[in-house]
């Protein structure tokens, strides 16, 4: 297994400059951006645990989940670095073989471009908000008040679009420069104001009046995200300005490529919009019960797959500005390692503690426990598809450091399609869940294809050792599952205990689950030190 990579990755400055040279561990960073992605995902819980509470699977929270999906698109979109995939190379290219002038202006003008399309948008998403409504959940033209409510909320939404892609561009000039903690920490501003909202709104009588605070508290988040992330621009000298340069070549390139990255990176959130789109056809709180299974998949995906994928793209960007293509390839290896490490126990524990799970943290005030048993079967199918999603993410940024932006987006697009067709073969006989299993189907297929790909174009060089650490995680799997199987408990118990005796129990299983899973990796040799991976 790798150990250690060749590169020269802290500052790669302009040539005017001197350049220092710092050992980067990669393992190191990796963790650090997990921990902060665990204690966001910590309040993303506590915000749906609020909501499943005040809210329930009601047909007001529908519309709320309908007028979030578009911010929430673009906030996980952007978040899981579609605007770094196709900016972070270049902006690389830049420091490695440009003046700090020739930077500046790169930045002004991707900044003035973006943003100048995206007022546009939001213009346009106000007056058709209509449309948006009958696009993502045509089901709701049935129901007036459901569709007019939708409609208002998305108004007060849709200036989130303009905030958070403007965020995830700072973000991505943050993390060329390998300052990634501020740009981890930023979703937990939305969290917050989330959860601050319903707290607030908590004992007002209407509940209409709740759910459009909620969506104000989304709009608001943006502008204090962006207003975070500008301090740490400034110290880099690389706060933007208004340009209308928009002409200069790398402005064009990055501009060029954004479609291709976005569409590229977004099996997940696409599929959850198809999804949404036939839910709106099924009975009310269909939605909800989606909504609320995607958060808990979310969970691992994101502290695994997203932090793993924003700490790997700038240093494969440099390897291959400096021709490395061995160490290019070594770090993928390493990365595809620890996500197969990570994703399988994930995987298991999400799909046998499935019911568990969403009883402890959901079935409370207004969640029911038909709630609990809708949002478990949608849950167990998409967690299926987990290990696809989170190679995806990191396969991907092979491709967009080589600035391949097509086959990627090609890639989604056929599995997309798949997923389109999937949906009506099994949303009759599976309802809601077999949406969710569609949606698994078409992640492992764009996961293998890009796979495939990779291997062939030798942007992933496969080392030795893979056949141990296969056998490896067999063991350690099938351990975790002998100790989730043996302790099951029908979810009829685990409706009738208190808190209390939920959080211990899941707690325990969760433990001890873990813990038998990484015996299992030790008794066939894997330690630690294999999964360490420092650049020199």
């Amino acid at each position: 297994m790798p150990t250690s990579l060749h590169s020269k990755t802290s500052s790669l400055a302009q040539p005017s400059l001197p350049v220092a040279r710092v050992k980067t561990r990669l393992d190191y960073l990796a963790g650090l951006i997990m921990s902060i992605t665990l204690v966001s995902r910590l309040l993303g819980f506590l915000r749906d645990i609020i909501f499943a509470q005040f809210f329930g699977a009601t047909a007001a929270f529908d519309a709320f989940v309908i007028a979030f999906k578009i911010p929430n698109f673009m906030r996980r979109l952007f978040g899981e670095g579609a605007f770094s995939q196709a900016f972070i190379p270049i902006l690389v290219e830049y420091r490695a073989h440009r003046n700090k002038p020739e930077l500046q202006s790169l930045v002004n003008g991707v900044f003035s471009a973006v943003g100048a399309a995206l007022l546009v948008v939001v213009l346009v998403g106000e007056l058709l908000a209509p449309l948006w409504v009958y696009l993502l959940a045509p089901g709701f033209i049935h129901h007036t008040e459901n569709y007019q409510l939708a409609v208002h909320l998305i108004r007060i939404t849709f200036p989130y679009l303009l905030a958070i892609s403007l965020v995830a561009l700072a973000g991505a000039v943050l993390n060329a420069y390998n300052r990634f903690v501020l740009t981890a920490f930023t979703p937990v501003l939305l969290n917050i104001m989330l959860i601050s909202a319903a707290l607030i709104t908590r004992f007002h009588q209407s509940p209409l009046f709740s759910i459009q605070i909620l969506a104000w508290a989304v709009t608001f988040s943006g502008l204090i995200q962006l207003v975070l992330q500008w301090p740490a621009l400034r110290s880099l000298s690389l706060t933007p300005a208004v340009s209308w340069r928009w002409r200069d070549s790398g402005v064009k390139r990055v501009i060029k490529q954004m479609a291709p990255a976005i569409l590229g990176v977004s099996i997940g959130q696409i599929s959850l919009l198809i999804d949404n789109f036939f839910a709106s056809f099924l009975p009310p709180g269909s939605i909800s019960w989606l909504y609320y299974s995607d958060r808990l998949l979310y969970f691992p995906l994101g502290m695994i797959g997203v932090s793993l994928s924003v700490v790997v793209m700038p240093h494969l960007a440099l390897t291959h500005q400096q021709g490395l293509k061995q160490n290019f390839g070594k770090i993928m290896d390493w990365a595809v390692r620890i996500v197969l490490v990570l994703a399988i126990p994930a995987t298991l524990g999400l799909i046998f503690l499935a019911g568990p799970i969403i009883t402890t943290l959901l079935h409370h005030g207004a969640f029911s426990i038909d709630d609990v048993k809708m949002s478990q079967k949608s849950l167990m199918a998409f967690t299926l598809g987990l290990p696809a999603l989170m190679l995806i993410k990191v396969l991907a940024a092979a491709c967009y450091a080589h600035q391949e932006m097509r086959k990627p987006a090609l890639f989604t697009l056929l599995a997309i399609i798949l997923n389109i067709l999937g949906n009506f073969l099994l949303i009759k006989p599976l309802a809601h869940a077999g949406l969710a299993l569609s949606s698994a189907i078409a992640s492992w297929i764009n996961a293998v294809i890009l796979l495939c790909f990779l291997s062939k174009k030798k942007y992933l060089v496969w080392e030795v050792g893979w056949l141990k650490l296969f056998l490896a995680i067999l063991v350690g799997s099938l351990l975790m599952a002998a100790v989730l199987l043996l302790s099951h408990k029908p979810l009829s118990e685990w409706l009738h205990w208190n808190l209390f005796q939920k959080i211990w129990r899941l707690l325990s299983l969760i433990l001890s689950g873990t813990a038998l899973y990484a015996i299992g990796l030790w008794a066939c040799g894997i330690r630690w030190r294999h999964f360490r991976f420092q650049e020199q």
